[in-house]
């Protein structure tokens, strides 16, 4: 089963003459239960990719969730379903770490109600899972580049959306918590949650279900990222300035000499 399609999909970016095309008819089947990592070069059209997935882009094709089209859902509804953590994501500064985190839970709210008990609970689940659950009081403003994103992934956790989408969510995280994070990602796919993350961190990428490896706005392959076949795109759309080899039981990605 498929928790997201994409039938020939496209998008540009900019506008007048700087407009440009960034992905061309693009199919993509995203198996459900599963992590899928999506990586290529700069400028292959992975951020634009996830944010049409995620219905943040206007965008020409269709985007199924759950075999039904994306835009045929209300936001609320859209917003229970699938969960987005993006690209250097501001938030207000005065706000304090368990604000913020509730903030994932207004899809689950009526207009202006309180936060039920079960909000409450989503909160500190998320927050102890990125281990942010001690400094819940402390406002975002005072909080490192590495604490503010793993209280942004809190965000986006809390949602308890079937479908989460990450773009960059290792940006600011240091080794032990970018450790921290792939733990997290193989136990939500685990529980039966789909987790799609856009990587510029090859080795890490490399730990997940399933690769999806872009070039100039295209999907040049989709394979499992134990297969030969996914190691030998990778080093084909980097120019085989990398390859992939085996390290203590997983794979990892070196820069050739």
């Amino acid at each position: 089963m498929n928790a997201l399609e994409a039938r020939s999909l496209g998008a540009a970016l900019g506008q007048g003459a700087h407009r440009r095309q960034v992905l061309r008819d693009v199919d993509l089947r995203v198996p459900a239960a599963r992590w899928t990592s999506i990586v290529g070069p700069n400028g292959a059209g992975k951020s634009t990719l996830l944010r049409a997935l995620a219905g943040l882009l206007p965008h020409a094709g269709a985007v199924l969730l759950h075999g039904r089209p994306l835009d045929a859902l209300g936001s609320r509804q859209r917003a229970r379903q699938l969960s987005w953590l993006g690209q250097n994501e501001g938030g207000a500064d005065d706000l304090t770490v368990y604000d913020v985190a509730m903030l994932g839970r207004l899809p689950h709210r009526a207009w202006l109600a309180p936060p039920a008990a079960a909000d409450h609970a989503a909160v500190e689940r998320a927050l102890r899972a990125t281990q942010a659950w001690d400094w819940r009081g402390r406002p975002l403003g005072r909080l490192s580049g590495g604490e503010r994103q793993r209280v942004l992934l809190a965000r986006a956790l809390a949602v308890e959306a079937g479908v989460l989408l990450m773009d960059e969510p290792l940006a600011n995280l240091d080794p032990p918590h970018q450790a921290d994070w792939l733990a997290l990602a193989r136990s939500l796919a685990a529980a039966g949650r789909t987790v799609v993350s856009v990587l510029h961190e090859l080795s890490m990428a490399l730990q997940a279900d399933e690769m999806v490896v872009m070039a100039n706005g295209r999907i040049v392959h989709q394979g499992a990222c134990g297969d030969a076949a996914t190691h030998e795109a990778l080093a084909q759309v980097f120019d085989r300035r990398i390859r992939v080899r085996p390290l203590d039981g997983r794979w990892i990605a070196t820069m050739t000499e």
